[in-house]
């Protein structure tokens, strides 16, 4: 009697890929997707655990999550056109730039409904609120006393 063997190494408790190195944000894991659904359509052909890293998921996992969404009426026709172009990019929409205001507001939107599935699902790891929203770092005391209280350094810099 043959006996059942684990090939894909998945974790049984909460079915991730042992040793697969999550997503930090919703963005990058939409960027890996783009980028693996163009090789995809220039005839590359895929076998689990076959890039540099590692990674939770197949493209396809991303795919179902959209779909899910998209299904639920959480995102929209405009939402899957934004992430689409500015993923073929490369890049996202940059708010500055009039022309891609909107884009820019899609384009956060989009991810902001995608992450809590990506979350859910092991895909992206999970962020504390302070990680989210205070990605840049704060400047040091020094600096702040600088910046606020001697404009003559200011002025010299």
């Amino acid at each position: 009697m043959k006996s059942k063997v684990n090939t894909k190494g998945s974790d049984e408790n909460n079915g991730q890929v042992q040793g697969a190195i999550p997503f930090e944000s919703a963005e990058e894991a939409w960027f890996w997707f783009i980028t693996a659904q163009q090789a995809r359509n220039d005839g590359a052909r895929f076998t689990a655990g076959g890039g540099l890293l590692q990674r939770p998921c197949e493209p396809v996992d991303i795919l179902k999550v959209l779909d899910g969404l998209h299904r639920k009426r959480r995102l929209k026709r405009d939402h899957l056109l934004v992430l689409r172009h500015y993923g073929r990019r490369n890049m996202p929409p940059d708010r500055r730039r009039q022309k891609e205001a909107r884009a820019f507001y899609l384009w956060e939107e989009a991810l902001e409904r995608m992450e809590p599935e990506l979350e859910r699902k092991g895909i992206i790891s999970k962020q504390s609120w302070v990680t989210k929203h205070l990605a840049q770092t704060p400047p040091s005391s020094s600096e702040f006393q600088i910046s606020l209280f001697d404009n003559d350094m200011i002025a010299a810099q």
